[in-house]
């Protein structure tokens, strides 16, 4: 279970900002187009950080909790899946406060 742990705490990010789409109208997976825009620079420039320091040896990543479904230089998926499901769970949480608040213009 504990290479799954990174994978697991990506599933309760998920789990737990999802219904904000539903409940308090975050509208995030409703517009792809700005979804795309908003996470796709940050992951492209990210994703490549993450293979130049880890084919630099800069960094390693756990063997015990990351899965063994690796990339390139030993990324693992794992990390890469970081990067969308971060910023989708932040988009989610942000309209949702908006939404709740009044915020949005």
């Amino acid at each position: 279970m504990s290479s799954l742990q990174y994978l697991t705490v990506l599933g309760i990010c998920v789990a737990l900002t999802l219904p904000l789409e539903v409940l308090f109208g975050g509208r995030v997976w409703r517009r792809p187009g700005r979804l795309a825009r908003a996470i796709g620079p940050p992951f492209v420039l990210f994703a490549a950080w993450d293979f130049y320091a880890a084919a630099a040896g800069h960094w390693r990543f756990s063997e015990t909790l990351a899965t063994s479904w690796r990339l390139p230089f030993g990324v693992p998926i794992d990390e890469l899946l970081f990067f969308v499901v971060v910023p989708v769970c932040g988009l989610l949480t942000l309209e949702a406060v908006r939404n709740l608040t009044g915020g949005r213009r």
